[in-house]
């Protein structure tokens, strides 16, 4: 419910908004700052982001909880696209996603609210931090070894065909 009223009062804002400041700036000044916000924005999201990707690196690399670097990156992933739509409403929106003391408040309100089970690093074998390995080349696989008389028959060999060379015949 909340989300079809969000497609419906978001466009009529932005009309608004348009017709207003059309009527005040006049056309030309009017999409020049819609397409200077768009790349403005863009550049901004690209700094932003290279940031948030490191910080969320950092988190993972250090085994620490990167559930704050993950939700900047689709903060500032959100901001992106509401730059680049046209208008006034959302490009506010998506500058105060941008700025990281927002994000930080906005963090810490869906904190409040949403509930994380459970969060675990733990390998796959119940313990916890990198695996042990042998070597760089170690493969680890299981395996049966069979003895070659119970080994399953295969069909009689057709006639007029040659083994594949994938067998030994």
């Amino acid at each position: 419910m909340w989300l079809l009223l969000a497609f419906i009062i978001v466009p009529m804002v932005e009309i608004g908004l348009f017709i207003q400041v059309g009527g005040w700036l006049g056309l030309w000044p009017t999409l020049a700052i819609v397409l200077l916000t768009a790349i403005l924005g863009t550049w901004l999201v690209r700094a932003q982001g290279a940031l948030a990707l490191s910080e969320l690196r950092g988190s993972l690399s250090g085994q620490s909880d990167p559930t704050e670097a993950l939700a900047n990156g689709a903060m500032i992933l959100v901001a992106g696209v509401l730059l680049l739509t046209p208008g006034f409403f959302t490009d506010a929106v998506g500058f105060a996603l941008l700025t990281p003391p927002f994000r930080k408040a906005a963090f810490v309100y869906l904190r409040k609210r949403v509930k994380v089970q459970t969060f675990s690093s733990a390998t796959p074998n119940g313990r916890r931090g990198p695996r042990p390995t042998n070597g760089a080349n170690t493969i680890e696989g299981e395996y049966v070894e069979l003895d070659p008389d119970d080994a399953p028959q295969d069909d009689p060999p057709r006639s007029g065909r040659r083994p594949s060379g994938w067998t030994r015949d």
